[in-house]
Formats: structure tokens, sequence, C-alpha cells
């Protein structure tokens, strides 16, 4: 079945009958009905365009929520790398300072070692040089023990060699 519209309403033409209705009520009648149509009509289209003005909202909401759905994965995606560069990075900081530690250590053993050895070299300097000065001070007391025997003097009061070698 065809839609009637307004317009078809308007255009309407009846035969004239003896026994019809009366013209004016029915022209009043197809009047309201025109308006009452061409009333329904107007909101039709009002809601026909609101119904579309919806669905492009609903359209847009939807791009957003799938552009922020994105979003929070690539940020996610973003935070996980941080996190894992972060670890990365806090691996490689621990295992310089403990190479370093290690160099550190390393290197105050060794100074250690060579502060030993020089005190072993200074202790047995110190006992070379005190057998030394023993030895000296043995042969200088034999000297003296020996020179005990009262010095003849020179007529002139100076010892010569020869005496004192004696």
């Amino acid at each position: 079945m065809q839609r009637i519209t307004p317009v078809d309403i308007q255009h309407k033409s009846f035969k004239k009958a003896l026994q019809g209705y009366d013209r004016t009520e029915v022209d009043r009648f197809l009047d309201e009905l025109i308006e009452s149509l061409e009333d329904e009509a107007q909101e039709k289209a009002a809601l026909e365009a609101e119904m579309a003005d919806l669905r492009e909202r609903i359209s847009h909401f939807k791009a957003m929520e799938e552009s922020l759905q994105h979003t929070l994965i690539l940020a996610q995606r973003t935070a996980d790398e941080v996190k894992a560069t972060a670890h990365k990075e806090a691996d490689l900081i621990k295992a310089q300072a403990k190479m370093e530690a290690e160099k550190e250590i390393s290197a105050l053993v060794e100074r250690t070692e060579e502060a030993k050895r020089e005190y072993q070299r200074t202790v047995e300097t110190t006992e070379k040089a005190r057998s030394e000065l023993r030895s000296l001070l043995m042969t200088h007391l034999a000297l003296l023990e020996r020179s005990a025997a009262p010095i003849p003097s020179s007529s002139n009061g100076v010892l010569d060699q020869h005496t004192l070698v004696q």
C-alpha cells in the first residue's frame, strides 16, 4: 500500500453526488488531516535528525573509547618498557659498582701486601743496621779494651799513628 502524503490529500478531488457529504465540512476535515500529517512529518523529520545526531555522537564516543583503549594499552606498554629499562639500568649500575668495589678491594689488598713487603724490608734493613752497628760497636769496644793499657805519650803530646795501631 502506498503512503498518503499531505500533498496527496490537498490535491484529492471527489466526485459530486446528490446525497453526498457537506463539502465545507469535508474540506475542513481534510485541512485538519493535512495539518496533522504535516505536524507528524515535521516531528518525524526532527526525530530522524535527532536520531542521526545521536548515532553520530555514539560513533564519536565509540571512536573516543577505542582511542582511549589504544592510549591506555600504549601507556601500559610504555610503563612496562620504562620499568624494564630501569631494572636493566639498575642491574648495570649494580654490576658496575660491584666491579669498581672489587677493583678498589684488589688495589687495597695489593697496597696492603706492598706495605707488608716494605715493612719486612724495613725490619730486615733495621736488623742489618743493628747487626752492623753491633759489630762496629763490638769492634770499637774491643779496640777500647785493647787500648786500656796506658798509652805512651810522645814528647810533643801528640800520639803518632804507629803508637795507636799497636
